[in-house]
């Protein structure tokens, strides 16, 4: 018999189906033994009676230590007590690999220390298996947004020859005979090489910040996905960042049900989220956080405190934009209204989940770009491919970056990102 997908078992009701999966709780009276199991599209409950059962099957049942791997033969009948809708009558059952020893992750409550020196096991919860297939619809939606409006999936490296903002994020090490090499922070500038052939690209991988940062928003490494796309100036960047997170929401909401209520995630806020989200500039912003009693100044960056503070007075994102050009990284355009101030934004999840998205209009002239670079006393020689690209037909492009542990914090309602990706790198964690 081939085997069925928990998830897919209402397509058998009253069928027998054989399932594979894990034993993750169970119970026995002496003449009915429950079993549940998850094989990782779901979970479900499989009734078996003694009597109805062989001796060897029973016997099998009784050995059963939790999260042994077991094979399971069953009738499908509707069950409206049943989360699913539906259980199983147990009619057969074979141990593929009897747990050796107790599962150290208890129903008590376990410190956040303990959980993720145990990580490699504590995936198989109810709460992480529903964390990480939130994540996996975020990535899809992802793709599917993209591919719909013509970007093309464009790899770009990890090992790279320099620093993509600055230097004192960098994880350093010795690249052979040719001097140093970093981990990437980003993929952006390699990717406005991308759309000068491609027009609209995007990669999504994994980047590295060696920042000493303990906060619940820092990871030291984490996934990033970056577009760039040509022809698109500081309006029409915002405009795609909008339509990517409605995109993500309404999919998370329509997909992801079942996932989000195991969370216990108030879906309201989610359902609240659509165009057109709020548009802030930084000195707006600055404003409103002074009345809100922040000490913020007129140079500052926003702090995880102030996009808090900022993001609980509405129900949908927030851009944050033109920031002044003195804290901005020097690849990003002055606004030509007021050459003091960048064509940026950061985009703020609400609920008080502070930045999600930064992204900006680049600079496209090639002797503007050069100044900018000079006064960030930026040495010009491992530059010198990405001013190439101002030399041979520029056109004015922008781009952005999301952060997906950040993102997916946001739609599961998680107070730290650490629980976000499958194994966390943080300051003083390296394992497992």
């Amino acid at each position: 018999m081939t085997p069925t997908l928990i998830s897919k078992i209402n397509l058998f009701n009253g069928q027998e189906v054989q399932l594979q999966g894990w034993a993750y709780n169970f119970r026995s009276s002496g003449k009915i033994f429950f079993l549940q199991l998850r094989d990782g599209s779901a979970r479900v409950q499989i009734v078996y009676s003694k009597a109805d059962v062989s001796e060897e099957t029973w016997a099998a049942l009784e050995s059963l230590r939790l999260e042994s791997s077991v094979r399971v033969l069953g009738r499908v009948k509707e069950d409206s007590r049943a989360p699913s809708g539906f259980e199983l009558d147990g009619i057969g059952l074979e141990i593929v690999a009897l747990a050796t020893d107790e599962f150290p992750i208890g129903k008590k409550d376990h410190g956040p220390d303990f959980l993720l020196d145990e990580r490699h096991l504590w995936l198989r919860s109810d709460k992480q298996w529903a964390i990480q297939r939130v994540r996996n619809q975020i990535i899809n939606s992802t793709y599917a947004y993209f591919a719909e409006n013509d970007y093309v999936k464009f790899d770009t490296p990890i090992l790279t020859p320099t620093s993509c903002e600055g230097t004192t994020e960098l994880f350093e090490m010795d690249y052979f005979d040719l001097g140093k090499a970093y981990l990437s922070q980003s993929g952006q500038l390699y990717l406005e090489a991308g759309i000068m052939s491609l027009g609209r690209a995007f990669d999504f991988g994994p980047v590295f910040r060696a920042e000493k940062s303990k906060t619940r928003r820092h990871l030291t490494e984490f996934w990033m996905m970056d577009a760039e796309a040509a022809f698109v100036e500081h309006e029409g960047n915002m405009q795609v960042q909008e339509g990517l997170i409605c995109r993500i929401v309404k999919d998370v909401l329509a997909n992801c049900q079942h996932e989000l209520k195991v969370l216990e995630r108030d879906t309201k806020p989610l359902e609240a989220i659509q165009a057109p989200f709020v548009h802030m500039t930084h000195q707006a912003a600055i404003a409103k956080l002074r009345e809100l009693g922040s000490d913020i100044g007129d140079m500052d960056d926003l702090g995880a405190d102030d996009e808090t503070i900022l993001t609980q007075q509405f129900d949908r994102p927030i851009f944050i934009e033109k920031y002044p050009a003195a804290v901005k990284a020097f690849y990003m355009k002055r606004d030509p209204l007021n050459p003091e101030f960048v064509l940026n934004n950061d985009l703020l999840a609400p609920e008080g989940y502070g930045e999600i998205i930064g992204g900006s209009q680049r600079e496209d002239d090639y002797e503007t770009l050069l100044a900018r670079m000079n006064e960030h006393n930026l040495a010009i020689e491992p530059f010198q491919w990405y001013l190439d690209l101002r030399k041979y037909g520029s056109v004015p492009h922008s781009g952005f970056g999301y952060g997906l542990e950040r993102i997916t914090a946001w739609m599961c309602g998680l107070q730290h990102i650490r629980e976000t990706i499958p194994f966390p790198r943080l300051i003083n964690r390296l394992t497992p």
